[in-house]
């Protein structure tokens, strides 16, 4: 039951038809008796810079939770941002201190990495970073941002090979699709899935479906891979903790949400 006492989380992005946060946290926060709200708001690109300066004005405000396309431009409108920021130059969580200043955090690098051993795309590099691989490589449309990345990850993790190159997957043991392709049925596949072997390890961060087709290729072709959900379900924790709800395991979450497990 929403009172006005209840926290109100706003869950920006645009289009809201892919959110399934609210279909985990919510049920969540009843569960164990928490008053606070995760509430979808479809905000377009170019609406985002005056809807975050309006909702941040709000009293009752805890918290923000940031999807796609706004990441990046989040990071220019906080006040203070934790490591995880610095590296991967977006920002997916946002707590509203008592003050009235804007705390920004990233938690896709550590769901994913945490999704595959049991982000998006910069903060996974920057995760897998942090588990110290002897190489890797990155590719983007946009060369000159995975070269800013690239240059970032070399700052953080000298040791770690960091190359800019193509999207061949051939001889890699982890490839990540880290982009939006797969949202949309007539998607591209992001690269050519016959260059893939069993040995590679796929990982998808499409949450639109659980099977997308590159999940799909990928299965065919006799690799392991890990779906979007399952890096959600691992990410949602890192939240509860950053807003300051206590702790949950991706088990507990599983178990009263509403989305498909």
């Amino acid at each position: 039951m929403i009172s006005g006492k209840t926290k109100l989380i706003a869950h920006i992005g645009y289009p809201t038809v892919t959110f399934k946060a609210p279909l985990i946290l919510n049920p969540w926060f009843e569960s164990h008796g928490i008053d606070a709200v995760v509430i979808p708001m479809g905000v377009k690109a170019e609406d985002f810079v005056p809807a975050l300066a309006s909702i941040r004005k709000f009293t009752n405000l805890h918290g923000v939770i940031v999807t796609m396309p706004h990441k990046v431009t989040t990071v220019s409108l906080l006040d203070e941002v934790n490591t995880a920021v610095k590296i991967a130059g977006s920002s997916n969580a946002v707590l509203k201190l008592p003050d009235g200043r804007l705390l920004g955090d990233n938690f896709d690098g550590a769901g994913f990495v945490r999704g595959v051993t049991g982000g998006v795309g910069s903060a996974i590099a920057a995760s897998v970073a942090a588990e110290s691989p002897a190489s890797m490589t990155l590719f983007d449309v946009n060369t000159a941002s995975a070269e800013a990345l690239a240059s970032r990850l070399r700052q953080h993790y000298p040791k770690i090979e960091v190359r800019v190159g193509s999207n061949d997957p051939a001889g890699y043991n982890l490839v990540v699709n880290a982009s939006p392709l797969g949202m949309k049925a007539d998607d591209p596949l992001p690269f050519d899935v016959a260059r893939l072997t069993s040995d590679i390890f796929v990982a998808e961060v499409v949450l639109q479906t659980e099977m997308t087709p590159l999940l799909k290729a990928a299965h065919a072709r006799g690799c392991r891979y890990t779906v979007g959900t399952d890096m959600l379900f691992e990410m949602l924790p890192a939240y509860i903790e950053f807003f300051g709800f206590g702790s949950a395991t991706p088990d507990q979450l599983r178990a009263v949400a509403k989305i498909s497990k």
